[in-house]
């Protein structure tokens, strides 16, 4: 069912979300407002439309609030959103007028689509041609890859390739793109990096750093070792295809527009005593059951089924690729604006 958008305020930019089933779409989506709150910084999600406004409240109070994910998206949603930040004042000159800054504003329009679009039929009207028609007209793309899945199902690479053949296909069958390649820019997000697998996979290959500037201590993963975990996470697949991903990525996109992130939607447990990351009590995903420490997650368990965030949500790193993507889509690629 597609929201009745009414008349949108008008976006400038286009950003698709893409992930297999169960890699965290609509989580994202809810985490990146919470992130945004937590930060006490300059930017703020803005919903553009009646829809977009209700389906971020909506997201966010079940993050924060009800501690539940939000439910698996069941149908294709068209949200439009605005990232806004608010300008800085501008120091007043003798004899001249203050010239009031405007805020700046990265408009977001994204298509949360189901995980089996990017595997269903082709045709007009169908959940797969909407999400084609999206992809091809927008020019950044967050790329959800969840390991823990790819663990289980291997299933990252099939979901990925249908839709770039067809992708491919509609884009570059005409001269419009001299160079054969794809135009977008694309955040490739490793997401769940607060499971205990994925945290430990990083720290046995000493990719973990402090961040400076966090008062909690989270550990982290760089901006210049994402991409060295992401390959070591593909190697441990259900199917073995895994490994074929990041090449099919560097084969239809521009190698120097893709951008990779290590993320979290709810981040590590925080206990509010400590107040700092404790490694030897950190798990933020338990059964409902418990309602204590302890418990690993089943990865065959979807989000929301007899589980719950066990404390605050601290999103890690998903205000980044979306910020990043902004910066590579403005008109002008102002970084000063957009930081």
């Amino acid at each position: 069912m597609h929201p009745d958008l009414g008349q949108p305020a008008r976006s400038d930019h286009n950003i698709a979300i893409w992930g297999a089933p169960g890699s965290g779409k609509t989580t994202f989506l809810a985490a990146l407002d919470i992130a945004l709150i937590l930060k006490k910084g300059p930017w703020r999600v803005i919903g553009a439309d009646g829809p977009s406004t209700d389906f971020l409240i909506e997201m966010t109070t079940a993050l924060s609030h009800d501690q539940r994910f939000p439910p698996a998206t069941g149908a294709l949603g068209h949200y439009r959103w605005f990232l806004s930040k608010k300008p800085e004042p501008q120091p007043r000159r003798w004899g001249r007028r203050r010239k009031e800054e405007r805020a700046w504003k990265i408009g977001i329009d994204v298509l949360d689509a189901p995980g089996r679009s990017y595997h269903s039929k082709r045709g007009r009207g169908t959940d797969r041609e909407d999400l084609l028609d999206n992809l091809a007209s927008s020019r950044g793309i967050v790329f959800l890859f969840d390991p823990i899945r790819e663990f289980e199902d291997g299933d990252a690479f099939a979901y990925l390739h249908g839709v770039l053949a067809d992708l491919a296909q509609r884009m570059l069958a005409t001269d419009e793109f001299a160079d054969g390649m794809l135009p977008h820019h694309l955040a490739v997000c490793v997401t769940k990096f607060d499971e205990l697998r994925v945290l430990k996979t990083a720290q046995s290959l000493s990719l973990l750093s402090p961040d400076p500037a966090d008062p909690h201590c989270f550990p982290r993963v760089g901006e210049e070792d994402a991409e060295e975990l992401f390959q070591a996470l593909s190697t441990v697949s259900a199917s073995g295809n895994a490994n074929m991903v990041l090449p099919t990525l560097k084969q239809f996109f521009h190698p120097d527009r893709i951008k990779f992130f290590v993320t979290s939607s709810i981040g590590f447990y925080l206990n509010p005593m400590r107040g700092t990351f404790d490694p030897d009590d950190f798990q933020n995903l338990i059964p409902e059951a418990l309602g204590g420490a302890g418990g690993a997650r089943d990865p065959h368990t979807p989000p929301g089924s007899g589980y719950q965030i066990r404390g605050q949500a601290h999103p890690i790193n998903v205000v980044e690729p979306m910020l990043w993507l902004g910066q590579q889509l403005s008109s002008n690629g102002d970084a000063k604006g957009v930081r």
